[in-house]
């Protein structure tokens, strides 16, 4: 039965496939009969799947290669280490564990047009390639085999950094693993990593690696300031490092950074006006030295960072150049194997701007390997400003108040200053300038040596003492360690409203400050010290207003082995040591003569400004007052009459501390008497008199017993007691022990015996006295005796002379004599 519908295919059925044949078998794509097309794919089909498993595969075998045999990228402890000052400058390189000179370099620290120049010679295609270019690597091919030699190389950059990082010969072999260390290295790195290696390691002649090491050596600048002249040679030198050293080769190396400046040309990367410019550049010969200054701060940087490949340090540069040939020609003029340290600070950051810790670095005979910024040693009289700072703030003195320049024994120990002479009466300001032993003992007996060195030591000034001993009346005079550094920090606070600082060395280092005196006292000292003239000058004498105003002090251990010089301006804290680091004495050197000189020459090298000559202005807790001595205090709280010398003081906080009370005096008390006398006779009148008497009280100033031999006949009389009443009863109070010095006549002249050449000599002897006698001649001290003991003594020296004889009580007795020729 039909479907009813012409030419329908009856619903459900497939069609059959056509009549196997040849015909049909090639219809359907050759495939045999009976088999479907699907099962049976042609070489069309097959061929991408086999790319696709052998894209892998190689994938694969690239990456086990790379994992068994990784590139050798460098580790941060294969840098060398660079210190720089704070400008970039480099202080020091240090050499790495193979003796290499490389600094740290990157794109961003290098000028740009040696990256243009770099680029454009050795490799255009930098950016854009994945480690290797065929099109270089044919052409250079093509080119060795058209001409028998190598007329161009195919090495790109990458290239050339896996060979400087992995060397192999130049054969097919080697040239292979370069190619494949090239990729490794594009699949591990970026492009600037890539980058950076070259400029770290390119190959510049002898031990220097790296562009930024080169241009020191060769050019003596940074890289980052390279004109277009240099950019092109250092472009050029690592293709032929040693043929084309500058300071061997300068004409080949000419002519080689002429083709480089063409290059640039012919790529329209330059103009034409600055490659001739850039030709008219000489290559100038430089021998190859490496950075060395700040030697010892560098080494001390390195130290405490470990593995650093950079260090930025404060030092400025063209200042510790300056100062390290100033005092490489000063120390030229001290007796040999004399070392020198100068330390200079910014107050406002405390950072160092120079840094020398010996006055010749290497120098065996100055033991120049010996960083004495950081040396323990004695510190002299540089402690006093800060025991005096500490007696205005403890409310004890002003900055005249009266103290006693004169033998005194504080528990058995007798201190003396430098030159043996005593002064008598001086004020504060006067003792610190003078820096004089005596009154600084005095004061820190009343501060407490315990107390002071822990007020240093909270302030960053950490004494060193002997094992098991304590801090005591010595430590003042130079008793004990101190360091340059130390004492810089701590100086700097006189200018700083009384805040010492740790001194940062290095950028990161963080600021450390304590408060060590307070604002007035700390202003007060500096003004005592800043208005002392330097030597050989008298204020208004020079023209002084363009310098600097420094607040300076000197001190000098026992036995001429410290010399030191320490000064504060507006700006800056300076400290200098002289001596030999090995502690041998040097007689005759010290704080004034030899340190002091070189402090001023130091000054005078700094950065100035306007203003820098002008007073600093004093603190609101800082004002003057008229006072009197002896008493002390203010003139117009005490009678006029007492006023025997009066001056202008520095107060603090506007009290007026009295002369400090005298120490074992039996038969005289210092300060202010009040004592009734007769009216019309003016005699001394006690509680018990016979008769009456129309009385009055009288004030009478008393100067210190021991201030007695060094004051004028004036004021000895107004000090004196007036004579007792006959009918009074002696209340003690007059009583003075009688003293006299047998030996020599007041007034006496002295010659030497006839026919002979010995000089007068004389046995003296202190009559009136049980204890300890003195014996000042000319206010130097030249023995003692006890008792009724003889001091025998030569006159050698002709002139006037003055003898005296100072008792432990306060008793005295004085005469003047001549010695002829």
């Amino acid at each position: 039965m039909g479907s009813g519908v012409a030419g329908r295919k009856p619903p459900g059925r497939v069609p059959l496939p056509p009549p196997a044949g040849d015909g049909a078998r090639r219809a359907e794509g050759g495939s045999p009969a009976g088999t479907p097309h699907a099962a049976r794919p042609n070489w069309r089909t097959r061929l991408p799947a086999a790319l696709r498993w052998g894209t892998v595969a190689l994938l694969l075998s690239l990456l086990i290669l790379d994992f068994a045999f990784p590139p050798a990228l460098p580790e941060a402890r294969d840098h060398a280490t660079l210190v720089t000052a704070r400008d970039g400058t480099p202080l020091r390189a240090f050499a790495d564990a193979e003796g290499v000179w490389r600094h740290p370099a990157s794109e961003a620290t290098v000028s740009p047009l040696y990256v243009e120049a770099l680029l454009a010679y050795e490799d255009r295609w930098f950016r854009r390639h994945p480690g290797v270019n065929p099109v270089t690597l044919l052409r250079a091919a093509w080119q060795a085999a058209r001409s028998g030699r190598i007329v161009s190389g195919g090495s790109t950059l990458t290239m050339q950094v896996a060979r400087i990082l992995e060397p192999h010969p130049r054969t097919l072999p080697g040239k292979l693993r370069q190619m494949l260390r090239a990729l490794q290295l594009e699949a591990h790195l970026s492009k600037d990593d890539i980058l950076s290696l070259y400029l770290e390691r390119a190959p510049f002649g002898g031990t220097i690696e790296g562009v930024e090491a080169a241009s020191w050596a060769y050019l003596g600048k940074p890289a980052a300031r390279l004109s277009h002249a240099e950019a092109a040679l250092l472009a050029v030198l690592p293709q032929a490092p040693t043929r084309l050293r500058p300071d061997r080769a300068p004409e080949a190396a000419r002519r080689a950074r002429d083709k480089v400046l063409q290059r640039m040309l012919d790529q329209g990367r330059w103009s034409r006006a600055e490659v001739a410019d850039a030709r008219v550049e000489a290559v100038v010969s430089r021998t190859l030295k490496p950075p060395l200054s700040a030697a010892l701060l560098a080494q001390r940087l390195r130290s405490q960072r470990p593995g650093a490949e950079r260090i930025e340090s404060t030092i400025d540069a063209a200042l510790q150049r300056t100062l390290e040939e100033r005092l490489g020609a000063y120390v030229g003029r001290l007796p040999e194997r004399t070392s020198a340290a100068v330390l200079v600070v910014d107050n406002d950051t405390m950072e160092a701007r120079a840094y020398l810790g010996t006055a010749a670095f290497g120098d065996a005979a100055r033991l120049g390997h010996v960083d004495m910024v950081r040396a323990w040693r004695s510190p002299g009289s540089t402690l006093k400003p800060f025991l005096y700072g500490m007696a205005l703030d403890d409310g004890l003195v002003h900055s005249q108040s009266l103290l006693v320049d004169a033998p005194q024994s504080f528990d058995g120990y007798r201190p003396g200053n430098f030159d043996a002479a005593f002064n008598g009466p001086v004020s504060v300001a006067d003792a610190l300038r003078l820096s004089l032993n005596v009154p600084a003992v005095d004061l820190l007996d009343r501060v407490g040596p315990a107390r002071f060195a822990a007020r240093l030591d909270h302030a960053g000034i950490g004494l060193r003492f002997p094992r098991g001993a304590k801090p005591n009346l010595t430590l003042i005079l130079g008793g004990t360690g101190a360091r340059l550094e130390d004492l810089v920090g701590a100086h700097a606070a006189l200018v700083r409203g009384g805040i010492a600082g740790r001194v940062r060395y290095a950028a990161d280092d963080a600021l450390l400050e304590r408060r060590l005196l307070s604002p007035g006292a700390a202003w007060i000292v500096q003004e005592i010290l800043a208005a002392n003239p330097r030597p050989g000058e008298r204020i208004g004498t020079f023209d002084t207003g363009r310098r600097p105003r420094v607040a300076w002090k000197t001190g000098t251990s026992y036995g001429f082995r410290d010399a030191w010089a320490l000064g504060a301006t507006r700006r800056y804290t300076v400290g200098v040591w002289v001596g030999r680091p090995d502690g041998t004495p040097l007689p005759g050197q010290y704080g004034a003569v030899t340190a002091l000189p070189l402090l001023f020459e130091v000054v005078d090298s700094l950065p100035q400004r306007p203003g820098d000559g002008a007073r600093l202005p004093p603190p609101a807790s800082v004002s003057e007052a008229d006072v009197c001595w002896p008493l002390g205090t203010a003139a117009d709280a005490q009678p006029a009459e007492t006023c025997q010398r009066r001056m202008q003081a520095w107060v603090l906080d506007g009290a007026v501390p009295p002369t400090l009370p005298e120490r074992d005096i039996r038969s005289w008390v210092a300060g202010l008497e009040r004592i009734d006398v007769d009216a019309v006779t003016g005699q001394r009148l006690t509680a018990d008199c016979a008769r009456p008497h129309q009385r009055r009280v009288r004030s009478i100033a008393r100067w210190p017993a021991l201030a007695s031999p060094w004051l004028g006949a004036a004021e000895r009389r107004a000090s004196r007691l007036p004579p007792l009443a006959s009918d009074c009863v002696d209340d003690g109070r007059g009583h003075t022990v009688a003293m006299h010095i047998e030996g020599v006549n007041d007034g006496a002249l002295l010659l030497r015996a006839p026919g002979s050449s010995r000089p007068p000599r004389l046995a003296l002897r202190a009559v009136g006295v049980d204890g300890e006698v003195q014996w000042l001649l000319n206010g130097r001290l030249v023995g003692r005796t006890r008792g009724g003991q003889v001091l025998w003594r030569e006159f050698g020296e002709p002139g006037r002379q003055q003898l005296t004889a100072l008792a432990e009580g306060g008793a005295w007795a004085s005469l003047a004599f001549d010695v002829g020729r």
